[in-house]
C-alpha cells in the first residue's frame, strides 16, 4: 500500500506502508484465541484507571483528586480495592470483544467495499468505512457489556461513599461477587436491572466509537503526511524513481508508533465529547433511586442531582483517569489489534512494506 503525501510540480513522496489485512485474509481461530488472551492483559493493566473514574462519578465532592483517591482506596481497602470486579468485567471481555471484533472487522470489510465501488475517494471510503465499522461494534460489544458494567461498577464501589443531601453514606449494597450481585439485581430489579443504562450506553459508545475509528483513520495519514514530507525532504527518501516520485519505507516499530500516536489522539478526542453522557451512565447503572422507592433514577433526575452537587462541571468528574484511560486504553488496543491481526493472518508476505 503507498500513501501520497505530497505532490509538487515536478516531484512528489509516496510512504509504503503494510496492506490492510481485510477480514476474509484472516485465520478466525487464532484472530479470538489469541484476541482474549491479549485482551484480557490489557484490561488488566487498565483495570485500576477504570475504578478512580467510577469512583470519581459517584462521588459528590469532585475537589477530590484521582490521585487522592487512589491512596484513599490502597489505605482504607488494600491493593485489592483497585481491582474490585475484575473478576466478573475479565468474564465478560472475552464474549464482548469476540463480539466487538467480529462486526468491526465485517462491517468494515463490507463498507469498504461497498463505498470504494460507488466511486469514493480512498481516504474518505477508509474513514466512512471506519465510522460505520465503529458504530456497528459497539452496539453488538454493548449486549454483554451492559450487564457486565453494572455488576462490576456496582462492585468497584463497594467500600466507597457517595453524597446525598450533604449526607455521606455507603453504597447500601453489599456483595460477596460478581454471582452474588447478579442474582440480587435480578431478583431486586429484574432483566431491566441488568441493562440499567443500556440506551445511554448506546448513546456514549456508538457515536464515541464511531468518532474514535474515523478520527484514527484521518490521525493515521496526518501523521504519515508529516513524517513522509519530513523524512524525503531529509534524506531524499534513499531511493529516487525515473519518474520523479521519491519513496519512504517505514520500518514495523515506526508503524507501530505512528498508530499509537493516532489511537492516543482519537481516544483523548472521544473521551472529552462523550465525558457527560459517561458520567450520566455510571450514576444511573451503580446509585439507587431515592425519589424511586426500588426502580432506578431517570436520566432527568441524574442530570438535575448532578448539577445540584456541582454544577455543569459535574458531569466532568473523573475526566482525567478516562482520559488517561481512553488515551492509553486506545494505544495499547490498536497496537495490539493490529499485532493480533499480523499474527492471525493466513498469508504473511502481503504484510511487507
Amino acid at each position: 500500500m503507498s500513501l501520497r503525501t505530497a505532490e509538487e510540480e515536478s516531484s512528489a513522496q509516496e510512504i509504503h506502508i503494510p496492506a490492510e489485512i481485510d477480514w476474509e485474509t484472516l485465520d478466525k481461530s487464532k484472530f479470538f484465541f489469541l484476541g482474549a488472551a491479549l485482551f484480557s492483559g490489557v484490561s488488566a493493566a487498565l483495570y485500576p484507571v477504570v475504578v478512580l473514574k467510577t469512583r470519581q462519578q459517584v462521588a459528590a465532592q469532585s475537589q477530590v483528586s484521582c490521585i487522592k483517591t487512589a491512596f484513599s482506596i490502597v489505605r482504607h481497602e488494600g491493593f485489592c480495592g483497585l481491582y474490585r470486579g475484575f473478576g466478573t468485567s475479565l468474564m465478560g471481555t472475552i464474549p464482548a470483544r469476540a463480539l466487538y471484533m467480529a462486526a468491526l472487522e465485517v462491517t468494515k470489510s463490507k463498507v469498504g467495499t461497498a463505498t470504494i465501488r460507488l466511486g469514493i475517494p480512498e481516504p474518505t471510503a477508509a474513514a466512512i468505512a471506519n465510522a460505520a465499522a465503529g458504530l456497528s461494534a459497539a452496539m453488538a460489544a454493548q449486549l454483554v457489556w451492559t450487564p457486565i458494567d453494572v455488576v462490576s461498577q456496582r462492585l468497584m464501589v463497594q467500600g466507597g461513599f457517595h453524597h446525598h443531601n450533604n449526607k455521606k453514606t455507603a453504597v447500601n449494597c453489599k456483595y460477596l461477587g460478581g454471582i452474588d450481585a447478579f442474582r440480587k439485581i435480578l431478583n431486586t430489579d429484574g432483566p431491566r436491572g441488568l441493562y440499567r443504562g443500556f440506551g445511554i450506553s448506546i448513546l456514549t459508545y456508538a457515536p464515541s466509537n464511531a468518532v474514535w475509528w474515523a478520527s484514527y483513520s484521518v490521525a493515521q495519514r496526518l501523521v504519515w503526511g508529516g513524517i513522509g514530507c519530513y523524512c524525503c525532504k531529509k534524506e531524499d527518501a534513499g531511493n529516487n524513481n525515473d519518474n520523479g516520485v521519491s519513496t519512504f519505507r517505514p520500518d514495523s516499530k515506526t508503524i507501530m508508533a505512528v498508530q499509537g500516536v493516532s489511537a492516543a489522539m482519537a481516544g483523548g478526542v472521544s473521551a472529552l465529547i462523550t465525558m457527560p453522557l459517561d458520567t450520566i451512565k455510571t450514576r444511573l447503572q451503580v446509585l439507587d433511586g431515592d425519589e424511586n422507592g426500588r426502580r432506578g433514577p431517570t436520566i432527568g433526575q441524574t442530570v438535575r442531582n448532578l448539577v445540584k452537587e456541582g454544577g455543569w462541571t459535574a458531569c466532568y468528574r473523573g475526566l482525567g483517569p478516562r482520559w488517561a484511560s481512553m488515551s492509553m486504553s486506545a494505544t495499547t488496543m490498536i497496537t495490539t489489534y493490529e499485532f493480533l491481526k499480523r499474527l492471525s493472518a493466513k498469508n504473511q508476505d502481503h504484510l511487507r512494506p
